[in-house]
């Protein structure tokens, strides 16, 4: 975080001096009175100057990104990464060497990474939520997702048996539920508790049958 001390005959004259400097308006900053300073007599003997230090408050896309590059720091990985506020979201893209170990089985290390940026976001304000990404993973994910889910609800339609598969989290749960609305032979259910719970295909039973 950027701070800088400054002094004035007022506190006030030191915080703008203070800001000025930082070029940054009031509302992204804290302010700390280090001195209050006093005029002295006649405003001239025994005056002291007024010290304050000022301190520009990170973003939400500041303080994630940081959080992330010490993550990454710790992990032994270098990571560039991209922020951006779009479609009601904070998006945080990393990309790099090694991502492989930031996206984890079936993207384990990636959903837990971004339940601790959303935790970091909202301590500094409430806002958009974050949604974090390594190399695009997240849409190959959801596309292979899809693949698999029309896969099987295939198969589903072809024995009339259910298909259970493996654990997956609510978000990868999601797709499969998505890509299957609609599907005239096959409805999906969630089943188990967490971490457990799964996905299932179920056939439908055809009109008017009980």
């Amino acid at each position: 975080m950027r701070s800088v001390e400054r002094s004035g005959r007022t506190v006030e004259e030191a915080v703008a001096s203070a800001l000025a400097e930082l070029g940054v308006d009031r509302s992204r900053v804290e302010v700390e009175v280090l001195d209050e300073g006093r005029p002295g007599l006649f405003g001239l003997l025994g005056a002291r100057k007024a010290v304050v230090r000022v301190t520009v408050r990170e973003t939400r896309a500041e303080r994630v990104a940081r959080f992330l590059q010490e993550v990454c720091r710790a992990m032994g990985v270098e990571a560039r990464i991209q922020t951006e506020e779009a479609e009601g979201y904070l998006r945080v893209t990393l990309s790099g060497r090694d991502m492989g170990l930031l996206i984890g089985r079936h993207g384990q290390t990636l959903d837990a990474l971004q339940f601790l940026a959303n935790a970091v976001a909202n301590k500094v304000e409430p806002g958009p939520r974050v949604l974090l990404d390594v190399e695009g993973y997240r849409q190959r994910r959801e596309e292979t997702l899809q693949r698999l889910a029309r896969r099987l609800a295939e198969r589903v339609r072809r024995t009339g048996q259910r298909y259970a598969l493996e654990p997956m989290p609510a978000q990868e749960r999601r797709i499969i539920h998505l890509a299957l609305a609609g599907h005239p032979y096959v409805t999906t259910v969630s089943e188990g508790e967490e971490p457990h719970r799964r996905v299932v295909l179920v056939p439908r039973r055809p009109s008017g049958q009980r």
